[in-house]
């Protein structure tokens, strides 16, 4: 993830070299020939954005001391499925800006947008099949099944101003955090790691992924709309029940409760303003921030079965950049 009061991280600088690879691959398979298809998808990939799944999945092979070929390729996988994700989520969600500027589908219409969503899936499986390895086969086929299981749970929570926060975790866990784990898991398998640091690894990732969610989550309310490169509120306006309103809903007045509720309900906006203050106030974010935290510190510990390294170093700065970060 970007920090930008920061110089660059550690995990970053580690990671530089096998990232262009990784960029090289990329490009590389986007290649098509049908020319809205390498449109769209070079225009949402070139948007930039953290490549946090490929980054995580890389330092995990250099922290197992992995030495095979297939990292690259496998970090690209990841990216593209997260990339079909992100288009796939911005239709649903009628969405018009990301990462600083329109969206795929504001920019090539809702058809383009799904249609090159499912030729990244489709895209990503034919790399996975070059491996030639079932545990990775299988372990991304679970995944996309997990996160679109997710997606679907989120539309039908849509709305809904009771949902809990077992509920509302349930959801970040399958939709986000299930790729991060499967990232971290990947590298494992790669290596032919023992069971045990195998699970150690999708351990770290689950929560490193949690983690980064429940910030996200913060930052719809207490984020900078120009460094977040979205429109603020947007939770809100798709009508989205995060921690930060759950939690504000729990210690507010009855009234703005009720104001909660209704916004939610009707995905209404207009007193966004309001709402964020009394999420503010009420002690709501920093209960979520402090959840996130919890993660963060369960990511760590998943380390512990690991030797010192660079890796191990850059892995452990990573969960708590992701409790810093602003956009």
């Amino acid at each position: 993830m970007t920090t930008s009061k920061l110089s660059q991280p550690l995990y970053r600088s580690l990671v530089q070299a096998d990232m262009e690879a990784v960029d090289a691959v990329i490009a590389n398979r986007l290649v098509s020939s049908v020319p809205l298809v390498g449109q769209v998808s070079t225009y949402i990939i070139a948007a930039g954005g953290k490549r946090l799944r490929p980054v995580l999945l890389l330092l995990m092979c250099g922290l197992l001391g992995y030495k095979g070929r297939d990292h690259h390729t496998m970090a690209a996988v990841v990216e593209f499925i997260h990339t079909a994700t992100l288009l796939h989520d911005d239709v649903v969600d009628e969405s018009t800006l990301r990462r600083g500027r329109p969206t795929a589908n504001e920019s090539f219409g809702n058809p383009a947008s799904v249609l090159v969503g499912d030729f990244l899936y489709s895209r990503a499986f034919q790399m996975m099949v070059e491996t030639q390895n079932m545990r990775v086969l299988a372990t991304l086929a679970e995944a996309t099944n997990v996160i679109a299981e997710g997606e679907v749970m989120q539309m039908m929570n849509m709305h809904d101003a009771s949902l809990s926060p077992e509920a509302y975790l349930h959801v970040i866990e399958s939709k986000t955090a299930k790729l991060f784990e499967a990232s971290s898991r990947l590298a494992a398998i790669l290596h032919n790691a023992t069971p045990e640091l195998e699970q150690a690894c999708a351990a770290y990732g689950a929560a490193l992924g949690t983690a980064f969610q429940l910030i996200d989550d913060v930052l719809d309310y207490a984020g900078n709309a120009d460094e977040m490169g979205k429109n603020l509120g947007d939770d809100l306006r798709e009508g989205k029940t995060t921690l930060p309103l759950i939690c504000a809903m729990q210690t507010a007045s009855a009234a703005e409760q009720a104001l909660i509720r209704k916004a939610i309900e009707e995905g209404d906006v207009t007193q966004l303003a309001a709402i964020s203050s009394t999420v503010r106030t009420s002690g709501a974010l920093d209960a979520s921030r402090e959840m996130a935290r919890a993660q963060a510190h369960k990511a760590m510990d998943a380390l512990s079965i690991f030797p010192d390294s660079a890796y191990k170093a850059a892995l452990l700065e990573l969960p708590m950049l992701s409790l810093q970060r602003t956009s």
